[in-house]
């Protein structure tokens, strides 16, 4: 009698164990190490940096594996349209999360997934007007992440230029058409408001990056943003030396691009974002659902000014914008 109470009990404690049990028995307790996909639209030669940052949320959630953790990089290189194919491979390789990097490659692991989880890391998009998740609290379905839609960064990229730039009446946004509207609407009201002229050039690709500033060189503006898309976010040098090159102060969202060179950048610490995935990675190897862990958004924000750029385009930089800075590059 106390032999069948005894299994008995242990068929029930089996029956309400949580469901990640199969999980972490599979990715920790018979020592396989568990395997990300690392889902990219721009260059792999910049992936490095992210994946330690990647390892370092995971390790802040106590996920034991993290240096462990294989993860497989599939990088577009800045073309798209690869992204589909790459996310159905890392379906068919059998990884156990997919980090999916821009509103472009979590839209393609999407619709080639419903079952794997995957995590974003998606600095543009509104996450339930793109139909990734169904509410910000409760996801709903295979996807979760950090996302960011914030549309005071298009006023504060305005705001900084017209205090740099007094006589400031028209901006170029460059735009990738990837990414969807939010971000590019929210540059526009920005303008209306601050009674700036926005002209807007698409860039579907690196490729089109060097006919982008000669367009905008034939728009005649005093100033051009960069909006988020990774396509701007893996090239800062390139990025840098082009608007150095055609004398144009720019501002964005990405600090590597004003540390290459670039005027300013207003926006997420770049590699925050990259932790903060991190611990909803470790997270869901642990046995939490995508559809339980509510969407985040990025936490650490920082201004940068580059000094020295703003004296090779002979801008005198008013000192309340120095004070406010968190870097100035001189």
């Amino acid at each position: 009698m106390a032999k069948g109470i005894a299994r008995r009990q242990v068929a029930s404690a089996l029956a309400g164990a949580p469901l990640f049990w199969s999980f972490a028995a599979r990715g920790q307790t018979a020592g396989k190490a568990a395997r990300i996909g690392f889902l990219y639209p721009g260059v792999a030669s910049v992936t490095p940096t992210r994946i330690v940052a990647l390892r370092e949320g995971m390790a802040a959630v106590n996920y034991a594996n993290a240096e462990r953790v294989e993860v497989v990089v599939r990088a577009s290189e800045g073309d798209p349209t690869k992204l589909p194919s790459l996310a159905a491979g890392l379906v068919d390789g059998k990884v156990d999360v997919i980090l999916a990097i821009s509103p472009s490659a979590v839209a393609a692991a999407k619709a080639a997934t419903t079952m794997l989880p995957i995590v974003a890391n998606d600095l543009e998009s509104d996450p339930i007007r793109s139909g990734f998740v169904t509410s910000l609290a409760r996801p709903g379905g295979n996807i979760t992440g950090v996302f960011s839609d914030f549309p005071d960064f298009g006023m504060k990229w305005l705001e900084l230029l017209k205090e740099a730039l007094p006589a400031l009446v028209h901006v170029v946004a460059f735009w990738d058409p990837a990414t969807g509207p939010t971000q590019l609407a929210a540059v526009k009201a920005a303008g209306e408001l601050l009674k700036v002229a926005i002209s807007v050039v698409e860039v579907p690709s690196i490729a089109e990056l060097q006919r982008a500033f000669a367009n905008a060189d034939e728009l005649h503006p005093e100033a051009v943003v960069v909006l988020s898309s990774p396509i701007f976010g893996t090239n800062p040098k390139l990025i840098a030396d082009l608007a150095l090159a055609h004398r144009i102060p720019i501002a964005t969202l990405f600090s590597e691009i004003a540390r290459a060179g670039g005027l300013m950048s207003y926006g997420p610490n770049l590699l925050g974002t990259f932790v903060q995935t991190g611990t909803m990675v470790g997270k869901i190897l642990q046995g939490a659902k995508p559809a339980d862990l509510p969407v985040e958004r990025p936490t650490k924000f920082e201004l940068l000014i580059n000094a020295a750029t703003a004296k090779a385009l002979g801008l005198t930089l008013p000192t309340a914008v120095l004070l406010r800075a968190d870097d100035v590059i001189e």
